[in-house]
């Protein structure tokens, strides 16, 4: 089990402004790796009214059950690994492994039963180090719509932030208010949900 504060800054691309940064830190298709996130919360959206998040990280061989809770600065993430039974068990039967995440979601969630499985989002990811950082390019599919983002992670935020800034505007490229990704997993999760509504 790990802890550790998460702070990283953020911007949605074009596909054009994507294809800017591959060419600008030269980054190929080999470069890129696949990885799904598996999104739990329960049909109140108990985490999420909580500003938390539960996910399954599945990347090659490795699973890593996480929760994520707002911090002072950036989220504090707990991470557990996993195996395949357990996150089986999970996505069927709503049944966390026992540990640091349970314990953490159990404080947060009256009855956690009652998670489920919301959906996959699947990214296409690479990264890059970058003046003290970590540059990530992510293009991501979900619920049959698909995005791109730059991500910028970091140790100090002052300092992260304004390495960032430049860097767009170098290339640019706009800042744009961007959601992280379960938040625009849900907001087209909502989406699908009206146009089934309006459907019926």
């Amino acid at each position: 089990m790990t802890e550790n504060i998460e702070i990283e800054f953020k911007n949605i691309l074009s596909f054009a402004e994507f294809e800017l940064l591959k060419s600008f830190f030269n980054i190929g298709p080999e470069d890129f790796s696949t990885q799904v996130n598996h999104y739990f919360d329960t049909p109140s959206f108990s985490l999420k009214n909580h500003g938390c998040a539960l996910r399954i990280r599945q990347k090659a061989q490795c699973l890593e059950l996480t929760l994520k809770q707002p911090a002072e600065i950036g989220l504090l993430e707990t991470n557990q690994k996993i195996d395949e039974a357990a996150m089986m068990i999970m996505k069927e039967s709503s049944i966390l492994p026992e540990g640091p995440v349970k314990e953490g979601v159990s404080r947060l969630v009256t009855n956690p039963v009652e998670l489920s499985c919301f959906g996959s989002l699947a990214t296409e990811r690479a990264e890059k180090a970058y003046e003290g950082g970590l540059i990530v390019l992510d293009h991501s599919t979900y619920l049959n719509s698909e995005d791109y983002e730059i991500e910028y992670e970091v140790t100090d935020e002052k300092r992260g932030f304004e390495i960032f800034r430049e860097l767009l505007e170098t290339l640019k490229i706009p800042m744009r208010k961007t959601d992280n990704k379960i938040k625009r997993f849900y907001k087209q999760k909502y989406s699908d949900l009206r146009q089934q509504d309006k459907i019926l």
